[in-house]
C-alpha cells in the first residue's frame, strides 16, 4: 500500500533543524537573564510580562513583589509560558537589526515567601537582584520547565534563520 500526497499540496524536503540537546539549551537560558513569563488571571484573561531571573540546577526563579499581579496570577494557576531571548550578531548586531534566537517552554510555577530561598548560596545571583530592603516584601517564583523546549535560531549560522523549517528545534525537557 502507497501513501500518495493529497492533489495541490506540496512536498516537503525532510529539512533537519539543528540537533541540539536539553542540556546545551539549559545553558543557553542560564547565560541569558531577561525572559517574558507568560500566565493568566484568574478570570482566564491573558498576560505577560518581562522578568530578570537567575537559574538554579535546572529551574528558573523571579523575584516579585509578594502583593503583585504577578504572584497573583501564577499562585492562582500554577502554570506559565516563558520566552528567553538569546543575543545573536556579535558586532554586526551593532550596525543591523539581527533578530535574537528564542527558546520557550511550558513551565510548572509556584510562588514562595522569599525569606528562605534568597537566603539560599544557590540563589545569590536573585538576591543580589533584590535590593536589602525589599527583600522582606518579595516573593519568589520558582520556574520548572515541562514538555519539550521549543527554539527558533539556536545553534544555527544567522541566514538559516530566514527558513523555519531548519532554524527551529523541539526537545524534550
Amino acid at each position: 500500500m502507497s501513501v500518495s500526497t493529497p492533489a495541490g499540496a506540496a512536498q516537503r524536503p525532510a529539512a533537519a533543524g539543528p540537533q541540539l540537546t536539553a542540556d546545551q539549551i539549559w545553558r543557553a537560558v542560564t547565560k541569558a537573564s531577561f525572559a517574558v513569563l507568560g500566565h493568566v488571571t484568574p478570570a482566564g484573561a491573558p498576560r505577560s510580562s518581562g522578568v530578570v531571573y537567575c537559574t538554579a540546577g535546572p529551574r528558573m526563579y523571579v523575584a516579585v513583589a509578594r502583593d503583585s499581579w504577578k504572584a497573583r496570577h501564577v499562585a492562582a494557576h500554577g502554570e506559565v509560558a516563558v520566552t528567553v531571548t538569546v543575543r545573536r550578531g556579535g558586532l554586526l548586531a551593532l550596525l543591523f537589526p539581527i533578530p535574537p534566537a528564542t527558546i520557550s517552554f511550558a513551565a510548572r510555577a509556584v510562588v514562595h515567601p522569599a525569606g528562605t530561598l534568597l537566603q539560599s548560596p544557590e540563589l545569590a545571583g536573585l538576591a543580589r537582584l533584590v535590593p536589602p530592603g525589599r527583600r522582606e516584601a518579595c516573593a519568589i517564583i520558582e520556574i520548572t520547565p515541562v514538555g519539550h523546549y521549543v527554539t527558533y535560531g539556536l545553534g544555527v549560522p544567522l541566514l538559516r534563520m530566514r527558513d523555519t523549517v531548519r532554524a527551529r528545534a523541539r526537545v524534550r525537557v
